[in-house]
């Protein structure tokens, strides 16, 4: 297998999930692109009928189902339907979460817990029910941040608590079932991407940001993101497990 081929997700089933906006379409559109068929799993399903389209269009088959990754039953129905409709799962991109910037001190219990269930028990759920029928060869990527590693200075508790969560979910996941079942599980830390989550942060926040803190001066471009989740689902990265790989421009150097 040539260099070049061991980027190639040919026969390959992937499942994204919040693939709905932002990084997740771009991800369920670089993972065609790469020769895969793609289940797509958010709660608004109209707006994944439209990510659908682009799957379609790169001659690449796809199927939509509504998916509220706190549910663990909405993550089975995910993995039921894609394998009715394809007969395996080789890829899960754990795409799908929430985030809020509410001072700790006047944080609800409801507002905290409802982040965390997102970001962090809705990638166990999904990984869980896909871990069942994964076979050998397959990867589990979870998609953290880079404010799991580090704090910008809004007050993000729960955000980045959750995240910082998935890089010790990743790891665990990776020594219970890279060996024994042949699944890797890594995780991506991004960066700040202009996204629907970003898109409300103040201008002057992120002109901050870029000036004094990310070495590349700018805002990653969604394809950057999605290359490096094609990367870490490929045969390319067959001997990479248990990591965490930054996507953020320079940011965690300062």
């Amino acid at each position: 297998m040539s260099v070049l081929e061991r980027f190639r997700l040919e026969a390959k089933v992937a499942i994204v999930t919040g693939a709905s906006s932002g990084l997740g379409v771009a991800f369920a559109q670089a993972l065609a692109e790469a020769g895969a068929d793609v289940a797509l799993g958010a709660r608004r399903v109209d707006k994944l009928a439209e990510t659908a389209r682009l799957v379609d269009g790169l001659g690449r088959r796809s199927i939509v189902v509504s998916t509220d990754v706190t549910r663990p039953e909405d993550c089975q129905r995910l993995v039921d339907e894609t394998m009715a409709a394809f007969g395996q799962v080789d890829i899960l991109v754990n795409n799908a979460g929430v985030g809020t910037a509410v001072p700790a001190s006047r944080e609800k219990p409801e507002e905290f817990r409802a982040v965390v269930e997102a970001n962090l028990m809705g990638s166990y759920w999904m990984s869980q029910a896909c871990g069942r029928v994964m076979g050998r060869g397959s990867s589990i990527i979870n998609i953290g941040s880079v404010l799991g590693l580090t704090t910008a200075g809004l007050p993000q508790a729960a955000y980045s608590a959750s995240k910082a969560a998935i890089i010790g979910l990743t790891r665990d996941l990776a020594q219970q079932w890279t060996g024994r079942k042949g699944i890797r599980v890594n995780a991506l830390a991004p960066g700040y991407f202009a996204t629907e989550m970003t898109a409300v942060y103040p201008q002057e926040y992120i002109d901050s940001l870029l000036e004094t803190r990310v070495l590349a001066g700018r805002m990653g471009e969604l394809e950057e993101c999605a290359a490096a989740v094609v990367f870490l689902a490929s045969e390319a990265a067959a001997y990479i497990s248990g990591i965490v790989l930054p996507v953020d421009g320079g940011f965690l150097t300062s």
